[in-house]
């Protein structure tokens, strides 16, 4: 295949390929995920659990921040484009248990826990909580999966916003969000949020929005939380500069902060190059990443699903600089968000060799202790309560480098520690 075909993928035919290689990627995973829920229980069997995709529509109308002069690929099922439709699609995962025993919260079966809806990050899917699902679906109503608008087969309009502010870029993710809670939750009902990375970002800016309808925030090693001055900023680029082999010059370091500012991506690079050459970068990234997925048909199906994400058309990647500065710094930092949000809980879960640092984790915890301590009962609002969990042998990507403590993190965030001192995870 000829370079040019993916630096342009325009034609029917590519798309349709192009989608189907990641609805197979999607199967293989789901398979995955039966066969990780076997290694937490050994007498639950696949048929015990209602695991399938799903498309929601939701009407383009609510996606207030986008221009009107936006065009936009919609993946249905039939895989047709087009221009007249009036709806855009989030595409998830949807896993329940069929027989379900209570959960801390049920009251003689009249009570519910809110469904728990999984976001993923940056250039990432649904799919990518594929070793989580089962484990978790074992202590909830219902797990739902999500790919963002602009990401995975979600669709994926041109990202021609009203303008190029940062509360334009996280409007396109939150209200498509807000839209899809409706379609699925009762309208005065909450769900549990566990978001990684820049998903875990752009739940903060919905939190903001709309609290009222959240009842736990799990931000899984969030990009975003510190604030960085710009002498620190400097001086970590510098760092950065000194101990990178292709930075070795002012020149080249400034070069790369101009592309940074001009919007490239991972998913434009991938699509200006051929397809063995790019299944070749992702295949070394994901073999480095994740030492932990050492079986070969397993990373395969991986580096089928990151991929083929990656060159699908570009859409949601391109809120990269809108929305952080070089080295992934947030132009909003969200240490300052978090303590007004008025949602009771938010706990923060890092990897014990994450890259992300936990101290800004940290950071959050103490300025809301602070302001709890400094508040009058009569005053009428606080901070939420914050906690911070270290998961053990696991880095960025800690839901597929330890996923049994990444779920048992998640269930102690929401139950808390008692809850999870003697189950499987």
């Amino acid at each position: 295949m000829r370079w040019w075909y993916w630096l342009y993928p325009s034609s029917q035919e590519l798309l349709a390929r192009q989608i189907e290689t990641m609805r197979a990627s999607e199967s293989r995973l789901i398979e995955y995920t039966m066969r990780y829920g076997q290694e937490v229980d050994k007498n639950e069997q696949a048929n015990d659990y209602d695991c399938q995709c799903f498309d929601t529509k939701i009407p383009k109308s609510s996606i207030t921040s986008l221009s009107s002069s936006s065009q936009c690929r919609i993946l249905n099922n039939s895989n047709s484009l087009r221009k007249e439709d009036d709806y855009f699609i989030m595409h998830g995962v949807r896993v329940q248990k069929k027989r379900r025993s209570l959960s801390p919260s049920d009251t003689n079966g009249q009570i519910r826990m809110p469904p728990l809806v999984l976001l993923h990050g940056y250039a990432n899917g649904a799919l990518y909580y594929y070793r989580n699902l089962i484990g978790l679906a074992n202590h909830f109503s219902e797990i739902y999966s999500l790919d963002l608008l602009g990401w995975g087969l979600s669709s994926r309009p041109s990202f021609v916003l009203q303008n190029k502010s940062v509360e334009a870029a996280e409007s396109f993710f939150v209200e498509a969000l807000e839209q899809w809670r409706q379609k699925h939750c009762p309208m005065d009902g909450k769900i549990i949020i566990a978001a990684h990375s820049m998903g875990a970002y752009l739940s903060i800016a919905y939190c903001e929005k709309y609290p009222q309808h959240v009842q736990n925030l799990v931000l899984i090693s969030p990009v975003g939380i510190p604030h960085v001055s710009e002498e620190e900023q400097h001086a970590r680029i510098t760092q950065r500069m000194n101990t990178a082999v292709f930075l070795t010059s002012p020149f080249r370091m400034q070069l790369a902060k101009f592309i940074w500012e001009r919007g490239c991506t991972p998913g434009i690079i991938l699509r200006s190059i051929s397809e063995e050459r790019g299944r070749a970068i992702v295949s070394g990234y994901v073999k480095k990443r994740l030492p932990a997925v050492e079986c070969e048909d397993e990373q395969e199906s991986l580096i089928d699903y990151f991929y083929t994400n990656s060159v699908l058309p570009g859409s949601g990647e391109y809120a990269l600089n809108r929305l952080l500065k070089p080295l992934a710094i947030a132009r909003k930092p969200a240490v300052y968000r978090i303590p007004a949000l008025k949602v009771p809980r938010v706990t923060f879960i890092y990897g014990e060799h994450d890259w992300m640092d936990h101290s800004g984790g940290m950071e959050v915890q103490q300025m809301c202790e602070d302001i709890r301590m400094n508040k009058q009962p009569s005053d009428g609002c606080t901070a939420p309560k914050i906690n911070v969990i270290i998961v053990p042998n696991a880095g960025h990507l800690l839901m597929l480098d330890n996923w049994k403590e990444f779920n048992k993190s998640v269930l102690s965030a929401v139950y808390g520690e008692d809850y999870v001192k003697d189950i499987s995870p």
